[in-house]
């Protein structure tokens, strides 16, 4: 498949004039829009899928005792032989209360396959949902996920001190949550034992994506149901709750993205994000201490769902530019 840097450049004239249209628009109908580019980046992820049948994939192994607890690893053979590669976890999407890891049996193994391909072991993650699992399941998740990772990524070739998480929406909600929030960090009154304490070892890093940073139950967020099933009926809640609440704790490398044209309040949201730990970095960096790599970028032209609906499907800038800080 040809590779593109062009935001939108793998698709159809037609097709990219549709998302021009309906991106000023995006937060009136996400559901009809999300399906929209599903159906447009799935022939290409299918097609990109199956000119790659050597990339092994391990489906529905459990990292904890829930039917969702459940992820699946992608390796290409040569990964797993070798030894020693960057291992990304992905997070995906659902507005907290629905989403699956695969939804069509593409996309979102469009993304841990992509990663895959251009040698990394790839974790695509599932995790419990609202109401059923309420604040901080999500999170809790994630770090049992870490966990699962650093035991067993070392069978396919991973390093386990190059884990990188990448989050998706809620999914990036719940990354940045595990990283930062003090409920979770330590978990010593949980049920899973913390992995993000300081034994072992943080994540490598972190890319947000489009991430629900803030609770928010906005007269014009499509999602506000979610957000309450997840962070509770309690509004006066949802401040100290809210990852951005605990921004300036979070002490990996980290890359916050953002799409054009996303779900009402998400774009600026992720640069606040971005702005609070910059300033915390800065204030550190002025004492002397030493700060971790911080990166934001805004994907022009792309909306809340193709801003991962696109990995696999020949178009690489953003792919390219997460490679490149993994890799700083």
């Amino acid at each position: 498949m040809r590779a593109v840097q062009e935001p939108l450049g793998n698709l159809s004239g037609e097709t990219r004039e549709h998302f021009a249209r309906i991106g000023p628009v995006w937060g009136s109908d996400i559901n009809a829009h999300r399906d929209f580019v599903v159906q447009a980046y799935t022939p290409l992820v299918a097609a990109a899928s199956a000119a790659d049948p050597a990339c092994e994939i391990e489906r529905d192994l459990a990292y904890g005792s829930h039917e969702r607890q459940r992820l699946d690893v992608f390796v290409q053979p040569e990964t797993r032989a070798k030894g020693g590669a960057d291992v990304v976890l992905f997070v995906h999407g659902g507005a907290f209360v629905r989403g699956r890891k695969s939804v069509n049996g593409f996309i979102y193994d469009n993304v841990p396959r992509w990663f895959a391909r251009q040698g990394c072991v790839a974790i695509n993650v599932e995790y419990r949902l609202a109401p059923e699992a309420p604040y901080p399941a999500g999170a809790e998740d994630v770090a049992a996920a870490l966990a699962w990772a650093r035991e067993h990524v070392a069978r396919f070739g991973g390093d386990a001190r190059r884990i990188f998480l990448v989050g998706h929406s809620a999914g990036g909600a719940h990354v940045a949550a595990a990283l930062g929030d003090p409920l979770l960090v330590p978990l010593s009154a949980a049920p899973f034992a913390s992995p993000l304490d300081a034994s072992p070892a943080p994540p490598a890093g972190a890319v947000l994506i489009s991430a629900r940073l803030v609770a928010d139950v906005l007269p014009d967020n499509p999602n506000a149901p979610g957000v309450r099933a997840y962070f509770g009926a309690d509004e006066a809640q949802y401040a100290q709750r809210s990852p951005l609440a605990h921004a300036e704790r979070i002490d990996v490398p980290l890359m916050v993205v953002v799409a054009e044209f996303e779900n009402p309040y998400l774009d600026a949201y992720g640069a606040a994000f971005f702005a609070r730990v910059a300033e915390a970095r800065q204030r550190a960096a002025s004492a002397g201490e030493r700060t971790q790599p911080l990166r934001f970028m805004q994907m022009a032209r792309h909306n809340h769902t193709s801003v991962v609906a696109h990995f696999d499907s020949g178009e690489t800038l953003l792919g390219d530019a997460i490679l490149a800080f993994f890799r700083a």
